[in-house]
């Protein structure tokens, strides 16, 4: 089955409670998660899933030059960044696209869907 990569982003500045208004809400956040990700588990789609340290702890390295050159902080500046994925294997986009609707919901921030570089993501989208 194709695997797909659903990410989610959140404000760059984050306040006291991560990227929540309460820190009842960062709570639900945190619950509602965790139940969708035992839902990927108990459904056998779950490839992995992690949340990632704010963006200000990333190293960019360009390696294309003579030396490598290493950068303190992520490769772009903006307003918002990537604060965590899952990885699925799923049959298909519509699938994948229906889970990143609960994702959405359940981590109350955008989700972005993308196919892995895979055989079956590729056959799948020339099919389209």
């Amino acid at each position: 089955m194709p695997r797909y990569l659903l990410s989610v982003f959140g404000a760059a500045e984050q306040t006291e409670f991560g990227g929540y208004g309460s820190p009842e809400e960062m709570v639900q956040a945190f619950a509602d998660t965790g139940a969708f990700n035992d839902r990927l588990e108990r459904e056998g789609v779950l490839v992995f899933v992690d949340g990632l340290q704010p963006a200000v702890t990333a190293t960019t390295v360009d390696g294309q030059g003579e030396r490598p050159v290493i950068l303190d902080g992520p490769y772009l500046e903006t307003k918002e960044h990537l604060g965590g994925f899952w990885v699925v294997d799923v049959a298909d986009l519509d699938i994948a696209l229906g889970l990143a609707g609960d994702a959405s919901r359940a981590c109350r921030g955008r989700v972005e869907v993308r196919p892995f570089h895979t055989q079956d993501t590729v056959s799948d989208l020339h099919r389209s």
